[in-house]
């Protein structure tokens, strides 16, 4: 069985309460069971508010398949999670709720992207589903 890591970013703990008409009125914690209940890999979590805590979940990921990410404002702005994302051969795939191209000018660049193997952006919650599946396809 594959093993996938999802990891959130600052705020991303207030899904369901910030925000809503951009984020929606679903908590992580609904889409998660989902996740975990509806896909053929092992799905672990981590969110954290604190940079050096997301880059040590992702130089601790030699055990996954593949990681999907979700930065949240960092996405724009560390070089540190680029650089982590960078050092380790496992498989990055970033994802945003919101279509951040479509929203203010300086969530327009992603630091991460070109780290990544894809990006997902805009496509709400569907957007964690989306990127697991290109991770098993892709260690197949």
């Amino acid at each position: 069985m594959k093993n996938i890591l999802i990891i959130n970013g600052p705020n991303l703990n207030l899904l369901g309460k910030r925000n809503v008409a951009i984020y929606g009125e679903i908590s992580f914690e609904t889409t998660l069971n989902e996740l975990i209940n509806n896909n053929q890999a092992k799905i672990d979590y981590k969110q954290s508010n604190h940079e050096g805590e997301i880059i040590d979940a992702i130089h601790n990921s030699t055990n996954y398949s593949g990681i999907v990410l979700n930065a949240g404002g960092y996405t724009h702005t560390s070089v540190a999670i680029r650089d982590a994302i960078e050092a380790v051969e496992t498989p990055v795939v970033e994802v945003h709720i919101s279509n951040i191209a479509g929203r203010e000018s300086f969530r327009h660049e992603s630091m991460i992207s070109p780290v990544c193997v894809g990006c997902i952006f805009g496509f709400g919650m569907l957007g964690y589903q989306l990127a697991i599946d290109a991770l098993l396809k892709l260690n197949k």
